[in-house]
Formats: structure tokens, sequence, C-alpha cells
């Protein structure tokens, strides 16, 4: 089974980082997140949300635009196309919860969260504007804030980013299962997949090493 790294806040960590830092987090790491939040909001930008159905269609609409272009200033073609945003939004709406930045009453990036069991799962995002930190508060703070206030358990940030550390979200180890038809290949990867687990397990001490909490 392939292993995989993705971020993981529980609620108390969730607490920490995002509103009232707690002293286990390190000062500068504390000051950094106040910092970030301060940015975006001196940059005169706040946020509304919506869940489920009360998600319009011209949201939905607002919110590929910003995830396509922010796919390609990247240089990368968006992998999810708007049809599939349409099906989520006509038979799984409850299992969705978007927030639109705004700033001087325009719509500058939107972030779309999963949701489902007290979890929620971060995240698209997309951005029309440059604003300093704004991927920060959009994907993690005002998500994370929202969990708070709705007494969810958990939120998991999605996969990659060492970055995330410093906004106290954890990697945690996941598995993924695959079945390969062709023999050969099939013992070439489970083979790889030994010598992946070794580097895994070493990389995840060396995070956890840099663990922004206080020992």
């Amino acid at each position: 089974m392939p292993l995989t790294l993705t971020r993981r806040q529980t609620l108390a960590a969730a607490l920490a980082a995002a509103l009232m830092p707690r002293p286990g987090l390190a000062q500068e790491k504390r000051e950094k997140i106040r910092q970030e939040r301060r940015k975006v909001a001196e940059a005169g930008v706040t946020f509304r949300h919506a869940q489920g159905a009360a998600i319009a269609s011209t949201d939905w609409d607002f919110f590929y635009r910003c995830y396509e272009r922010t796919h390609l200033e990247h240089g990368n073609a968006p992998y999810l196309q708007r049809d599939f945003f349409r099906r989520m939004a006509g038979t799984m709406p409850e299992n969705w919860l978007l927030f639109i930045a705004e700033r001087n009453g325009k719509r500058i990036a939107a972030s779309l969260i999963g949701i489902a069991d007290q979890v929620a799962y971060g995240r698209y995002w997309g951005a029309l504007e440059r604003v300093d930190c704004l991927h920060f508060e959009a994907c993690y703070y005002q998500p994370l804030a929202w969990c708070i206030a709705n007494g969810y358990q958990r939120f998991e940030g999605g996969a990659q980013g060492e970055h995330k550390m410093a906004r106290a979200l954890m990697p945690v180890k996941t598995t993924s299962a695959h079945w390969l038809a062709h023999p050969s290949f099939a013992d070439a990867v489970e083979k790889f997949l030994v010598r992946e687990g070794k580097g895994i397990e070493n990389y995840m001490e060396h995070l956890d090493a840099r663990s922004p909490f206080k020992a």
C-alpha cells in the first residue's frame, strides 16, 4: 500500500493555531499566525460562507473561475471541470462548504471545503487578485474558525506542504490500496514500496523533530 502524508488538526490544535494560539505553540509561530491574519484584515478583505444548498449557482461559477485561474497561472490545466462541481452541487450538496473573500464589495477569491461526519477536508481554492497571506486565511484560518464554531472535531489540511507545519497542521500517514494487473510491474512496485516505507518513516521522524509545538 502506498503511503502519503496529509496534514491534520484536531479541534484543540485548530483552536490553538487559528484563533487563540495556546502556550504550547512556539512563540514565533503564534506571532506569525497573528501577522498573517492581520495582513489580510488590514488589506480590507472580508469573508462570507455558504453551505450545502445555500451555495448559489453563481457562487459555484465564481469558485470555478478562481480555481481555473489559479491552476492556469501555475502552468497546470484544472483537473476537475465545471461539470464535476455542478454534479456535486446537485447530488451531494450537504457535503460542501464554500468561503468567498471580498474586498470593496468585489469577490476576489474562494475556497471549497468538503465536510462529512464532523470532519472538514481542505480544499480547492483560487483567487482573481493577489493579497498577501490570502491563501492561508481562505484555506486554513477561515475553515478552522468555522469548524470550531460548528463543533467539528477535525480539520484535514490536505496532502503535502511543509509550510503547513508552521500553522500547526502536523503530518499524518495515510495509506491507499491499488491492484496492478501486470505481475512483473506489481512486483517492482511492491519492492519499491518497501524502500519508500523506510524513507517515509525517516521523513516522519525528521518532521516530528521540527514540530512547531513546544516539547
